[in-house]
């Protein structure tokens, strides 16, 4: 099954693909953007719920999303028409690791897809490129709450140890690398369980609805395994930190 089919559908009733409340993104965005003039960009935007709701929020902000997922930014492209904000949206379809423009950004975001970069450090240096000075670099990223046991990496699929480190040491990478934190939020046990019920939920309920697909049973097995790794192993070790960061002088 395809992985950007799966992530579609298991993200369509909690389209912040990350462990976020909807408030909590809403504290974030007004929080980044400021006085709400300026330009916004998404690294890995997917269907662009960050981007519409800021858009929305701010009726002068203007913001450009990229992704490789074609049907998803044709997604955010129908959900920007049905906001009334389509105008002051750009979508790209392209890997975000090659994205470039010439004019640089306010506010760049690179929230639950640092994995398209490499990992924390490499995002940061992606986001360094598109970044106006003093604008504010908006990464989320996982940590361990604590050390994981073997059921929890076996629950992440195979992940490694050194994979992440603890929530002080993830801080302390950005700062070490040249950026300051303003702000940031560590997503709380229930807003894990929401975004986890919901992803399992949504792709089983999928599944339920659609036996005759060629893919259902096996949405049906993937949900099943994700449900048991997350319950059975990293549920409570795995954490989630958003950064607001600006470059220190």
């Amino acid at each position: 099954m395809e992985r950007q089919l799966i992530s579609r559908i298991a993200h369509s009733a909690h389209p912040v693909a990350a462990p976020l409340s909807d408030e909590t993104v809403r504290r974030l965005i007004d929080r980044a953007v400021g006085a709400g003039t300026g330009r916004v960009l998404d690294l890995g935007c997917g269907e662009a719920p960050w981007l519409l709701r800021a858009l929305a929020a701010h009726p002068q902000l203007r913001a450009v999303g990229v992704d490789d997922d074609a049907e998803a930014l044709g997604l955010a492209q129908h959900g920007a028409e049905s906001l009334g904000v389509s105008r002051r949206l750009g979508l790209h379809h392209q890997d975000a690791r090659e994205f470039s423009l010439p004019e640089p950004f306010d506010v760049v975001l690179c929230v639950g897809a640092t994995h398209a970069f490499g990992g924390l450090l490499p995002t940061l240096a992606a986001i360094r490129r598109h970044l106006a000075p003093g604008g504010v670099a908006v990464v989320g990223d996982g940590f361990w709450e604590r050390q994981p046991s073997l059921e929890a990496l076996a629950g992440l699929g195979g992940a490694a140890a050194g994979e992440f480190t603890d929530l002080a040491s993830t801080v302390q990478r950005a700062v070490v690398n040249g950026w300051t934190p303003v702000h940031g939020h560590v997503s709380s046990l229930s807003e894990w369980d929401d975004y986890e019920w919901s992803w399992t939920g949504s792709l089983a309920e999928w599944a339920l609805d659609n036996p005759a697909h060629p893919d259902s049973a096996e949405a049906a097995t993937i949900a099943a395994e994700h449900r048991a790794g997350w319950l059975g192993g990293y549920r409570g070790t795995l954490g989630f930190v958003t950064l607001l960061l600006r470059r220190a002088a």
